[in-house]
Order: C-alpha cells, then sequence, then structure tokens
C-alpha cells in the first residue's frame, strides 16, 4: 500500500513516517511545505490512501488559514474526485472546528468539503477532531503546552501557568498513530467522525507537577507510576526533551573497607534497587527482616548466601556466581548474610519490597 502523507515534516508527520516505514508492505510519498501544490494531483493518482496533516495553525497573516487548511483540502477532494477510484482519506482537523475562530473556521470548511466527497463518490473519509496532541518531536513554546513544560522544566527553564485549575483534554503521538493505521487497515469502519483513545483529562497545575517530579526523581530517586497511562507517556515525551549533556546523572555512593553501596531508584509502590560490592572474603548482611523482602542477583564474582531461621536455628546455604543467573530470595524470619567467596569484588543487584525507612528499617541485627 502506498500511502501519502501530507505535512510530513510536521510533528505528527514525522511520527507517522516512522511508523509506517517500519511496516511491512507499505511505502511512505510525502508533501510538505517543501513541495509545490502542482505536484499534488500526480502524488494522489499513485496514492493507495491519504493521511492528510498538511495545514496552518498560527499565521499572523489570516489568509494563510484559508489558503493551507481549506484550499489546500479543497484541492485534494478535486484531485479524488477526477479519478476512477476511491483512495481512502484521513482528515487532521481539530476540536476548534466548533468555534468561530479563523482557524477553527478554516478547519470546519475543510472538513465540509470531505464531507461532500464523502456524501457524492462514497469515497472512505475518516475526519479526526483532534484536542492537544503530545509526544516526541512536539515544537516547545509554539502550540503545545506539554511540549512548552516538558523542554523548559528538562532545561531548567522557567514556566508560566495562568490557571494551575484549567483542564487540558490530550491524546499521546502513539496512541494516534496506531489509531491512523487501522483505519488504514480497516476502510469499513466507521468513518467520517472519528476519535482516538485513550483520552486524557489533566489540570495544567498537575501536569506541571507530574513534570517536575520526573526532572525531581533524578535527586530524590524516588521515580513516578511510569509503566502505563498518561504518566507513561508524559515521562516518554520528557525525556525525549533531554538534550545529550543530560542522557545520564549521578547517584550517591557510600564506600566502607566492605565495599561500595548505592541506591538506583526508588518506586512509590514496588520498592527500591540497589546495587553493592563486596571485597574478597568480606561479609555483608547478618540481620533479618519481620515484613520486608529482598531479591539478590550476583552480577560479577562468586557468592554464599547463608540462613538460619530465628526460631528454629535451621541453617541453609545457597552459592552462586555471576554465570547462574539465579535470584536469592530473603525470608523473613531467617537472618541472613553474604560473603564474596571468590578471588575478585563481588558485584550483587538487590531489590527490596519497600523504600528503606530509617526510622522503622525493619534490619535488626543478628548473626547467621
Amino acid at each position: 500500500m502506498r500511502v501519502l502523507v501530507t505535512g510530513s515534516n510536521g510533528f505528527i508527520g514525522k511520527n507517522l513516517v516512522f511508523h509506517l516505514n517500519e511496516l511491512k508492505g507499505y511505502s511512505v510519498e510525502t508533501f510538505s511545505r517543501e513541495n509545490n501544490i502542482g505536484e499534488l494531483p500526480e502524488l494522489i493518482k499513485r496514492s493507495d490512501a491519504i493521511i492528510h496533516l498538511a495545514g496552518e495553525n498560527r499565521a499572523e497573516d489570516l489568509s494563510k488559514f484559508r489558503t493551507n487548511n481549506a484550499e489546500l483540502t479543497q484541492s485534494i477532494c478535486d484531485a479524488i474526485s477526477s479519478l476512477s477510484r476511491k483512495i481512502p482519506i484521513i482528515f487532521a482537523s481539530s476540536v476548534q472546528a466548533e468555534y468561530a475562530n479563523p482557524y477553527g473556521e478554516s478547519k470546519r470548511t475543510a472538513e465540509v468539503a470531505l464531507e461532500k466527497l464523502a456524501k457524492e463518490t462514497k469515497n472512505p473519509v475518516f475526519i479526526y477532531r483532534l484536542p492537544g496532541v503530545f509526544g516526541k518531536w512536539c515544537k516547545p513554546n509554539y502550540n503545545s503546552v506539554v511540549a512548552t513544560f516538558c523542554n523548559n522544566i528538562a532545561l531548567d527553564m522557567p514556566i508560566q501557568i495562568n490557571d494551575q485549575f484549567e483542564e487540558l483534554t490530550l491524546i499521546y503521538i502513539d496512541d494516534l498513530v496506531s489509531e491512523f493505521i487501522d483505519s488504514i487497515q480497516n476502510q469499513n469502519k466507521s468513518n467520517l467522525e472519528v476519535s482516538v483513545q485513550p483520552e486524557y483529562r489533566i489540570s495544567l497545575g498537575k501536569l506541571a507537577t507530574q513534570i517536575k517530579n520526573f526532572r525531581n526523581s533524578r535527586s530524590t530517586l524516588i521515580l513516578e507510576n511510569i509503566g502505563s497511562g498518561l504518566t507513561r507517556a508524559l515521562y516518554s515525551t520528557y525525556v525525549s526533551y533531554l538534550p545529550p549533556d543530560k542522557f545520564s546523572y549521578s547517584i550517591p555512593a557510600y564506600t566502607d573497607e566492605r565495599g561500595t553501596f548505592s541506591e538506583m531508584f526508588k518506586t512509590q509502590k514496588n520498592g527500591q534497587f540497589s546495587f553493592f560490592s563486596a571485597y574478597p572474603g568480606v561479609t555483608r548482611g547478618d540481620h533479618y527482616h519481620h515484613s520486608k523482602t529482598e531479591k539478590f542477583m550476583v552480577i560479577k564474582g562468586t557468592a554464599c548466601f547463608k540462613f538460619r531461621n530465628i526460631i528454629t536455628n535451621e541453617n541453609y546455604e545457597i552459592i552462586t556466581n555471576s554465570n547462574d543467573s539465579t535470584i536469592v530470595d530473603t525470608i523473613p524470619g531467617w537472618t541472613h548474610n553474604i560473603t564474596n567467596i571468590g578471588n575478585e569484588d563481588l558485584i550483587v543487584m538487590l531489590w527490596a519490597n519497600e523504600i528503606f525507612d530509617r526510622d522503622n528499617p525493619d534490619t535488626i541485627v543478628c548473626e547467621v
């Protein structure tokens, strides 16, 4: 399938083109501001589907809204009408099409042209009235508050909030791209006015706080719940605005006669990750927990884990090394330690099911 993407150099267009090029059986034609409108009829003629993203969303000369939104869309409709076959077209409209402003009116005029094309020719048309779209490569300090907040906070620049309770409606770029591709692949589904899911709602104040928490996590080491939903999408967007000199950061390391210990990161609900080293012959631990549980994995060297049940005095021992890919659990009510029994430094990854609380450590010294 040959897909024509107009507005291919824009934020949505760049993401869409990369996704389409990753799929087998698709080739992509592009049309952007670098092209002449006279090239459109031939591009359309050899296309199997069109995703129409091109347009004007901010202009000092208001006539550009009419030219680049309404008239450009009409030209595409005319080119399709002149052919003897149907070419499905997806149009990125805007929620502003409901409002009486130059931009919104130009988008609504474009919608009317496409609706007429669908009615008169039965050509498949999918109209998406998009709210705020966010994600990587969106231009900051332009027309996306998410892009502006992410960029400025990542660069330690100020942000401005006029009304912290103002609510935004947002969709994530990857969800939008998936929806567009699904519409191409399922042309029999109900068309004309369609929507993208999931759609997120968040206030300006909460958005700013969330993005600041992403930045602050490098010092607090506490990660947000970035595994799903809006927080996942916002985090992926935020880190995409980090400059290369901020791709890495340092964490505290605590060194003594036994070796080094560092906390890598902490989660709000699923504990924390750390690592430590131990010199040859060194033993660490000799304590038990009432509720806390841990998982250890040796990533360098050889270790002996020893356990003793504090009630029955039953003993148990596990020897593992970096070649085993073995996880060792600590069990509540069993005192335990770990000894470097090799000839090189021991390095161990450690996960604990809770963040260490110095006031209530649940770590009771007790020799194995």
